[in-house]
């Protein structure tokens, strides 16, 4: 049976996409802080393992990395989803806090996720495995008054290709799914600030249909990159 660890499941993209998982017969890991969250999600799913814990704390990412591995024998596949926007605000009214937040969070904590799911696939046997990060529009084109989330997204881009460069040599590959405005409890927000002019949408399942397409591949074959966005948004390139 495959496993997946999904970060930031209780809700949103992390949510569709174990829901995702869970229908299509892996064993998955759900990580966020809040355990009746992860609950919910889980339905008490018999392969659902619920692991609370904050991906920016470094004790609670090797406990439910060590957890789950314990419980299921292997990872083979991290999708390294958990974010936050912040407040939407320019440079100049950001304060350091809340841009530390942000980073914290986007790219402190998939980096200790990736780091700890790297080194389980290059110690199991067989050895091996696939880290999906999970990027944003925000990587190709940013937001208005996105100054924090875009360069943190950004960030994840080099982190994406400096995982695929250094896990050639231990079968671990990484790829990444550029998201845009997939319907969320975030966008329902936003949908409902602007009734008169509604962003396009599309269904966060599609999410969750995409990223079990790059989880599923064999290990020869790797989604580097794949933007999935509502149809109607504004296009953006990969510069």
């Amino acid at each position: 049976m495959k496993t997946v660890l999904v970060t930031g499941a209780s809700a949103g993209i992390g949510a569709a996409c174990a829901r995702a998982f869970l229908a299509a017969g892996w064993q998955v890991g759900l990580m966020a802080r809040r355990p009746e969250a992860l609950e919910a999600v889980a339905e008490g799913h018999e392969r659902a393992v619920i692991l609370p814990g904050d991906v920016t704390d470094p004790q609670d990412v090797a406990r439910c990395f060590a957890d789950f591995t314990a419980r299921t024998g292997r990872l083979d596949v991290l999708f390294n989803n958990a974010g936050s926007f912040g407040r939407a605000a320019t440079i100049d009214e950001l304060g350091y806090d809340e841009w530390r937040q942000v980073v914290d969070v986007n790219l402190h904590g998939m980096f200790l996720c990736a780091q700890a799911a790297f080194g389980q696939m290059r110690r199991q046997d067989p050895q091996g495995g696939r880290i999906i990060n999970n990027g944003s529009i925000s990587a190709h084109a940013p937001r208005e008054g996105s100054v924090a989330y875009t360069t943190t997204k950004h960030a994840i881009t080099g982190l994406t290709k400096t995982l695929s460069l250094d896990g050639r040599a231990y079968d671990i590959a990484c790829g990444q799914i550029d998201i845009g405005n997939a319907r969320t409890e975030l966008l329902e927000g936003i949908i409902a600030a602007n009734p008169g002019n509604p962003p396009p949408t599309m269904d966060v399942a599609e999410v969750g249909r995409a990223v079990l397409h790059m989880a599923e591949l064999p290990p020869e074959a790797n989604v580097q990159f794949m933007t999935l966005m509502a149809t109607k948004m504004p296009f953006v390139g990969r510069g």
